[in-house]
Order: structure tokens, then sequence, then C-alpha cells
């Protein structure tokens, strides 16, 4: 990584975010004045430096999402065009240097910590521990962009007191990362759930924890869904399959001891309480909207039309010149004739008002539709058909009251009103053909099913969890149009290493240089 790049931008968080909002004017730290920081604004520091990749923004979206994950997932339409499977350098370079400051306000609070009395530390282990757990989530999605990375020694600058020299991190393999993540979170469950916590550090928590609003069995059920998504995206491998199989099974045997996320009431976001400030969805519209980003899918809107999806007017609206109707475009069409339709402003869009103008979209983390299906996929491994199919059809009830959730947070009325839904609609979508858990015979139509709900529960919403899924459980079969212009002709399997670890990193590059290419595959991936 460039550590002069990251070294620069520590020293300018603190200025940057205190001009754009007072509110947060004291939640970051400034190197220079370390002395006078605090485990309270390290925390909140630490918990607002990834906001853009959080929070719906013009950077994720259009930047990194647009020309990438809602591509290779067929969740968006586009026009087909040369290099499109090719991740762009700026969707790599701003992802890999927002995580890495991200990552250094973490290492600025571990600093300040280790810095405090053994009493102390004892007081402030609440910080520690749910500090962990949100930088492990977003870790783990790094991971599954890239493979191995720098990580155990990352980040160390400030750390190392400024020192270049020593500071330049070597890549810790993809497997230990996740094996180091999984038994910290195992031992969060238990930690957190028995901590005594001392009353006046936790008035401050309260006030500080912007993801959970200090309720301590919200962070639990946050450490317990994140290892089950861990365990899942592990399940298939050598290394993991049976440990995966033994804690998913413990963590579901204890509920009261290891809660989750099993209702959208217990979802995790990072909540928009005041629009205004630096903690918003203001950007979405131009990230969504721009360059037609926001075209449905062919084969998402198929599906919703043909199965009498009840989600389809909370996720899509029909284009401006269709006159109502849900109108799509063909992905492997001559690019030439996309263009021309694209023009017409009839094709189908992601609903607006539900999506891209909704200032009070949260930040999605965990939710339970996601949970649900994740206890779906580990119960048909387990061969227990009957609580398979309860959790697969409990997900569909919940994302859509999940997506019913979203469009009614929004301030925006664009968009048509979405259709009334009831019970029986809902109903009888779950008994559609391609939706009915009774119409698949094996274990292998079984995954197709909750897989494909995965994918339509994701779509742009949840991107990057989605890519890994469509890449570890790789059933769907979507068609994507051949490039033949460059040898990525079809999605890649992973995204390179930005120029800069090549230019700033170059002994430990070398070590990971042999399998950075696109076609290389993540670890998990083993279908």
């Amino acid at each position: 990584m460039n550590i002069k790049h990251i070294a620069w931008a520590l020293l300018l968080i603190g200025f940057t975010v205190s001009c754009q909002i007072s509110d947060f004017e004291d939640s970051y730290v400034n190197p220079a004045t370390v002395a006078e920081t605090s485990i309270e604004k390290q925390f909140t520091g630490f918990i607002i430096a990834n906001r853009n990749y959080v929070l719906p923004s013009y950077d994720n979206y259009f930047i990194s999402l647009r020309i990438t994950a809602n591509r290779f997932t067929h969740s968006i339409g586009w026009v087909n065009g040369e290099n499109q499977y090719v991740p762009g350098s700026a969707a790599i370079n701003n992802r890999w240097s927002n995580y890495y400051q991200f990552l250094a306000q973490y290492r600025e609070l571990q600093k300040v910590y280790n810095g405090l009395s053994a009493q102390q530390q004892t007081d402030y282990r609440l910080y520690m521990i749910t500090a962990a757990t949100y930088l492990y989530d977003h870790t783990q999605k790094i991971v599954d962009l890239h493979g191995d990375i720098p990580w155990s020694k990352a980040g160390m600058l400030s750390t190392n007191g400024g020192n270049f020299g020593i500071s330049y991190p070597e890549y810790d393999t993809a497997e230990s990362i996740y094996t180091k993540m999984l038994d910290d979170l195992a031992g969060f469950a238990d930690e957190l759930r028995s901590l005594n916590i001392n009353p006046g550090i936790k008035v401050g928590f309260d006030n500080q924890d912007l993801i959970n609003r200090g309720d301590i069995n919200q962070w639990l059920r946050y450490i317990n869904s994140l290892r089950i998504r861990m365990l899942t995206t592990v399940s298939g491998t050598s290394t993991f399959g049976a440990r995966a199989n033994t804690e998913i099974a413990a963590i579901l045997a204890n509920p009261g001891n290891y809660p989750i996320v099993s209702s959208n009431a217990n979802n995790i976001n990072f909540r928009i309480h005041t629009l205004g400030t630096l903690i918003g969805a203001t950007s979405f519209q131009s990230g969504l909207e721009d360059w037609n980003g926001n075209i449905a899918s062919k084969y998402i809107l198929e599906h919703m039309i043909n199965n009498g999806d009840p989600r389809l007017t909370y996720l899509f609206e029909p284009g401006i010149e269709a006159e109502g109707e849900f109108i799509s475009m063909d992905p492997l069409a001559n690019q030439s004739v996309q263009t021309e339709l694209v023009a017409t402003n009839t094709l189908a869009i992601y609903n607006r008002s539900t999506t891209s103008r909704n200032q009070y979209f949260p930040g999605v983390l965990i939710n339970s539709a996601q949970v649900h299906l994740m206890l779906a996929e580990y119960f048909t491994k387990q061969n227990q058909t009957g609580q398979a199919k309860q959790h697969y059809e409990t997900a569909i009830r919940e994302s859509f009251a999940y997506y019913q959730g979203l469009r009614s947070l929004s301030n925006n009325a664009i968009s048509p009103a979405p259709a009334a839904v009831t019970a029986d609609d809902l109903n009888a979508y779950i008994a559609a053909p391609e939706v009915s858990w009774e119409t698949a015979t094996n274990a292998t139509e079984r995954m197709r099913l909750i897989a494909r709900q995965k994918w339509l529960h994701f779509n742009v919403i949840q991107p990057f969890e989605n890519w890994a899924e469509m890449r570890r459980v790789d059933v769907l079969n979507l068609p994507f149009w051949e490039d033949q212009s460059n040898q990525q002709r079809f999605p890649p399997n992973r995204w390179i290493y930005p120029d800069s670890e090549q230019t700033y990193n170059p002994e430990n590059y070398a070590r990971v240089q042999p399998t950075d290419n696109l076609t290389t595959r993540i670890f998990w991936d083993v279908d």
C-alpha cells in the first residue's frame, strides 16, 4: 500500500471532518496532538472513517460498483463494451485506500488503548470488542475481493513512531485472516455477554456508538450473525468445513447465549437519524443513477414479473416513457441496439424513492433475510430439509418486509407508490414454480432456490456479498455477453491489487505477484 499517502490522510482526517460538520469535530484524531485524544474519540473516528463504503455514496456506487459487482451479478442492465470485465483502477484504488485509512484509524485506537492502565483497559474493553467486530465485517469484504492482503502488520505507521522503513507490511493469507477473525469473534461472543461494564463508561459508549446506539444485545447479534456469515462463506472448504458445521450448530443450539439477527427488528444498520450531516445518503442519487447505473436487470425483473414477486414495485419502477410497462434490456444484445433502447427512456429502473433518492437509506451491515438464507443453506447441507424450508420461507417474508421498511423510511415520492400486497400475494409467490421449496427434489436444486433468493434480496443493496455468493455458489447459470476484445471474456474471480502495492511495497508484493490476476480464485471459491 502507499504508506506515505495513508500517513498524509491520517494527518488530514481531523481537519477535513471538523470543517464539514461540527457535530463530529472531536471524533477524529490529529496525530500531532495524539496525547489529547481518547478511546471515545478514536472509536467514533474509526467508525466514520469508512462511511462512504457503508452508507450509499457516489464513491462506492458510481466509481466502484457500477462497473464491477453490479454487473458481475446481473443486478443491473448496461450497454456492453470492451474491457467491461476488468475492474477499473479507480474502483480498486479508492476501495483499497479507504480500507487502509480505516484500518489505520483502528490501529490508532489500539495504540491509545495500549497506553492505558490495566484498570482502564478493563473499563474500556467494550470499545475494543465492538471496534474489532466492525473491523472484521469490512475486512471480510476486502479479503473476498482480493484474497491475501497486508493485515496483521498493516496500518502501523503511527504505532511505529512514523518509521517508514519498518512499516511496509507483509501479506497475510486469506485463510489465516479468516482464522484469526473467527477465533476472535467466537471469544467476543462469550466475553461481551459476561462483561462487567462500568456504568460511566457505558454512558459514553451509548453516545459514541453509531451502529447499535449502545445496545449490547444488538452487538451480540452482530457478532454471532457475522460468525455465521464467515462460516457459511468458508463452509465448502476442507480447512473450515467441519468448523463451520460445529460452530453454526453451537450458535443455534443456545440462542439465549448466542442471539442472532432473526427478524428485521434486529437488523444491523448504520442508520440515518438526522439529515444534513456528513452521515447521510445524499450522494446515493448520483452514485446509482448517473450514466444509467440504475437500469433494472432483465433477469431479476423477469423473475419478479413471471412469479408475482411482491417486491417488484418496491424495488423497481417503469421507465419514464414506458407508460407503466416494465421493459428490460437483453444483456446479450448488440451494443448499438442496447444504446438505442437506453435512449428511449423506457427501460425499467430501480425505484428511486425506495433507493437512490431515499436520504434515510441506511448503511446495510447484516439483516434478517440474509441470516435466514444462510441458515437455509446450513440445514440443506445437513439434510434437514424441514428446517431448511422454514428458514428459506421466513427469509422471503423478511425480505419483502425489509423492502417495505426501506420505502417507509423515504422522504421522497418521485416514484409511483408500490402496489398493495396482501398475505395471499406473498403466499402465492412462495408457492410459485421458480420459488416453491416443494419443487426442489435434491440438494442441488434446493441450493439453487436459496442462491436465487440471495441474489434477489442482495441486488444492488448488498453488492459485494452478492458477488461473493455468486462466485462461491455457482448454480444460477446466468448468461453473460462474451467480450472477445480482451483475455478477460467473462466476469473475473477476484480484483487485482492496486498499482501502489508494486510501487511502494514491492518486496512484500513479490510474494503474491504470481497469483495477482483476474482468474485466481479466492480460497473459498471451490465449486
